[in-house]
């Protein structure tokens, strides 16, 4: 049974991944706390959901633009310093959120201002953090430290968005963003006690100061454009993001084909989460392979598979709707094909990280990773427009089966035209 669970070796042989790993899992709850608090909190000030939704803007707009200039911060300078700092801010903006509920301010312009330097923070710190994991652990235990990350975020999704409801109806905005607010103290003393971190073929600077402009940023696409292997983690990723996301469809699923309205949106985000996290938990198999740029395109291609599966339950639902408004039984398989998908989008995620940590020299693993953040964070957004313009002229059941044949489809398409994508050996690992 051993073989099949996590590999902890990173853990075991790295301090330093240990603290940070562990002040990760605490951090990343509290997070999702507050993310879900500030989602209230703004429904309560203006009773809008168009107002919950600008949240959306305000957060991927700063992470976006700061993912790409933060990449090539951590690219230039010792990625300690950028990781504290980023992550200070991190939790400096967390505390000015505790401060103003409990100082009653009610602002949602205050609250859309400090979600987007916190959005921004997190542009820089993310990118930066995924850059250090090949130092703390080397290049051989990546798979398994990705995959060690994958049981926080799992937990995380799953636990911190039905404990923050819990919390704000419990104990109110102030005291659930202040929790929040103590466990983001756990990562920053895990990244304080990291060693220095200098990059690898980091540029000097002129008289001693290091400058980061465009042509920083531009210098990362520009190793991206001729480097098919690592492009391809982010194409293959897109294809199945834009054509197979399903989550913009879920409230209509929930309220007039399944039923049980915004129960029934958490269960399948919560399965979908479980998912993640039994990836993470039972990944030592995921560690003996080698194909590496093979394994994301069976995964790409289970997700859109799992995809239309969710699609086929959720037509055979139809009809079968309780008077009463609940859900019907068809919950359940329609929550087994989420977990399923979700399954498959972290493998895809374990080893398209991996490929871009190894096959990316250490002076530009910032800038990828911060590519990587883009992609990750903006991938899904298209993908929610598409999937919810696509439902409004062929049902949602249709445009969850399309979607995940289309997935299923491009992907194989994308196969064909890098065949070396096929054949990449972690042994050996070709950018």
């Amino acid at each position: 049974m051993s073989r099949f669970l996590a590999d902890l070796t990173p853990l075991r042989v790295s301090s330093d991944f240990r603290r940070l790993w562990a002040g990760n899992a605490l951090s990343a709850v509290g997070s999702q706390l507050t993310l879900v608090a500030v989602s209230l909190e703004v429904y309560q000030l203006t009773q809008s959901s168009l107002h919950v939704g600008l949240l959306g803007l305000f957060a991927v707009v700063p992470l976006i633009v700061a993912g790409l200039y933060g990449g090539a911060v951590a690219d230039h300078f010792d990625r300690r310093k950028v990781a504290l700092a980023s992550s200070a801010l991190l939790w400096g903006t967390t505390a000015v959120i505790a401060i103003q509920a409990w100082a009653g301010v009610e602002n949602v312009w205050v609250l859309y201002a400090l979600i987007a330097v916190h959005s921004g923070a997190g542009g820089i710190n993310q990118p930066t953090r995924g850059a250090i994991i090949p130092a703390l652990v080397g290049v051989k235990l990546l798979p398994a430290a990705n995959a060690l990350n994958m049981v926080t975020f799992g937990v995380a999704m799953m636990v911190g968005p039905l404990l923050g409801g819990v919390l704000v109806a419990t104990v109110g905005y102030a005291w659930t963003y202040t929790i929040d607010v103590v466990t983001y103290v756990a990562a920053l003393w895990a990244i304080y006690k990291l060693p220095p971190l200098p990059v690898e073929g980091a540029p000097a600077g002129t008289g001693g100061r290091r400058r980061v402009g465009l042509s920083s940023v531009w210098e990362g696409f520009a190793f991206l454009a001729t480097r098919g292997n690592v492009r391809m983690t982010f194409e293959i990723d897109l294809v199945a993001m834009v054509t197979a996301a399903p989550r913009a469809l879920l409230p209509a699923i929930g309220a007039v084909m399944i039923g049980g309205g915004e129960a029934t949106v958490g269960i399948l985000l919560a399965a979908s989460a479980l998912g993640a996290f039994l990836t993470g938990l039972f990944s030592g198999p995921l560690t003996t392979i080698h194909r590496h740029g093979l394994a994301v395109y069976a995964a790409v291609v289970a997700w859109g598979v799992f995809i239309a599966g969710f699609g086929v339950v959720v037509f055979l639902a139809r009809g079968h709707m309780p008077a009463d408004g609940s859900a019907s039984g068809w919950i359940w398989p329609a929550a087994a094909f989420m977990a399923l998908a979700g399954v498959a989008d972290s493998v895809s995620g374990v080893f398209r990280n991996t490929i871009l940590q190894s096959a990316t020299p250490d002076r530009l693993r910032g800038r990828l990773q911060g590519v990587f953040i883009v992609v990750v964070a903006g991938g899904p957004r298209v993908g929610e427009m598409v999937s919810g313009g696509a439902a409004a002229v062929l049902t949602e059941p249709v445009t969850l089966v399309l979607g995940g044949i289309l997935c299923v489809v491009l992907a194989t398409v994308l196969l064909r035209l890098r065949p070396s994508f096929v054949s990449y050996d972690a042994r050996n690992p070709t950018p």
